[in-house]
């Protein structure tokens, strides 16, 4: 005979709560974190009616989520359902004065006290971004402390991701699918654009470019890695992906500086990044950008070293004035050697020549558009720069291995906070593995 089961006390309520593995695992998880600002704005707000449950919370929450792969709201507050203790140690206000909570074995109603998927997907969207960028903020400076001159090199990557939209899946005929200006209804800020991609090499060693039309948005990523601990986040940034790669670089440039409260010495990323001012940053602060050049479709014109233009007939062309260009940078106007500043008497089979006035260039004359033309790229500095470009495609990989490249989610505030949520679980998690790694170096003997 089983003898009847008596409401539990809180003591042994505590207890059962600090044995679950669940929760001392998350336990030490968050504990990389500081949320005390977090709670504190919480605390400062004065509202009528029940106190809501705390932002905190839910942040927890969509991170446990990401860390047991579920994207769905339903899958989260599934799990969190089976696991009550959990709901406690995130921080959601229990709900004890329910016929259900008096007849709960955990003393409160797990069911009432979870929100409902809504407004889980509710709050998801309208997560304030003040709240999680601090957050990946201090992973960078935690990781800074840990991880000896973290992001002197910084590399830069744009990861697409698809839209959670009929338009792309490739087996539905929907009308727009390849229209620009076509605005899908599933996603209203979602634009289409195509992922170009040219380093398949093929059996005679050439490279075939393939190209993927899609509905979605961009991840940009600034990273660094280390040989020992791994790679790191150090600045995210989501638009549409009808964006240009080249603009991502400002913001996921100054965030870093923000985070490390330092410049980056050396920059590095691929042919989408080639410009001038992107080496101009890196010249700044004594380094250089590791990028490959890239013309653009423009025609490739032979420069001496100090990056002076040689004309089509591979004569020097002379210097005349600097100016101002339209686009703000400062430019110098090259001219016809045999025409400028005298006359030579010599002949040129040019047209420009024959119509009397020679070839005419227009230059960048800024020190990061002389670095962009004049660096040796075969050279052994470029390619230990270069090669550390990888660390941003490793964490776009991990990223990928979460579900970031087809996000459960239909507008663009969700897929940003969920690349953000992203990049700080993935820190936390080198976070950890660099604590580990110094603890068992400061007790080797």
């Amino acid at each position: 005979m089983i003898a009847e089961l008596r409401p539990l006390d809180q003591y042994t309520l505590s207890c059962l709560r600090e044995a679950d593995p669940v929760v001392q695992h998350y336990r030490a998880f968050f504990a990389h974190l500081d949320w005390s600002q977090m709670d504190q704005q919480d605390a400062t707000r004065h509202k009528r009616g029940p106190r809501p449950h705390p932002k905190s919370a839910y942040i927890k929450a969509f991170l446990v989520g990401l860390c047991e792969g579920h994207l769905h709201r339903t899958q989260l507050r599934l799990f969190l359902l089976r696991h009550p203790w959990l709901v406690l140690e995130l921080g959601f206000r229990p709900l004890t004065q329910t016929p259900a909570a008096a007849a709960s074995p955990y003393g409160f109603d797990v069911e009432r006290t979870l929100p409902t998927d809504r407004w889980l997907r509710a709050q998801f969207q309208h997560l304030d971004e003040t709240l999680l960028l601090p957050l990946l903020i201090q992973t960078v400076r935690a990781l800074q402390q840990e991880i000896p001159g973290l992001g002197e090199t910084v590399a830069f990557d744009v990861k697409h991701i698809f839209a959670w939209v009929r338009e792309n899946n490739d087996h539905v005929y929907v009308k727009g699918r390849f229209d620009v200006t076509h605005i899908p209804a599933g996603d209203p800020d979602c634009r289409l654009a195509v992922k170009k991609s040219s380093n398949q090499v093929q059996p005679d060693g050439s490279t075939k470019e393939k190209k993927v039309s899609l509905f979605g948005y961009g991840s940009g990523v600034a990273a660094c890695t280390d040989p020992v601990y791994g790679d790191v986040v150090l600045a995210e940034f989501t638009q549409p992906f009808n964006e240009g790669d080249v603009t991502y670089f400002r913001r996921l440039y100054d965030q870093p500086v923000l985070a490390l409260d330092a410049y980056p010495t050396h920059v590095t990323a691929d042919a989408a990044f080639d410009a001038w001012y992107i080496y101009q940053r890196a010249l700044l602060h004594g380094g250089i950008a590791a990028i490959p050049l890239n013309q653009h479709a423009h025609p490739i014109y032979e420069r001496l070293a100090d990056g002076t233009p040689l004309c089509p007939e591979k004569l020097p062309m002379t210097a005349h004035f600097q100016f101002r260009h339209t686009s703000g940078y400062l430019a110098q106007r090259f001219r016809c050697p045999l025409l400028f500043p005298e006359k030579t008497g010599q002949s040129c089979p040019h047209e420009q020549f024959l119509k009397g006035r020679g070839c005419v260039k227009d230059v960048n004359w800024e020190p990061g558009r002389q670095m962009r033309v004049t660096l040796d790229r075969d050279g052994p500095l470029y390619h230990a720069i270069y090669n550390q470009r990888t660390s941003a495609e490793r964490i776009n990989s991990q990223a990928q291995a979460k579900g970031i490249e087809r996000p459960p989610v239909r507008n663009g505030r969700s897929v940003a906070h969920l690349n953000t949520l992203m990049y700080i679980l993935l820190n936390v998690q080198t976070l950890e593995k660099a604590k580990s790694i110094n603890a068992q170096l400061l007790h080797m003997k």
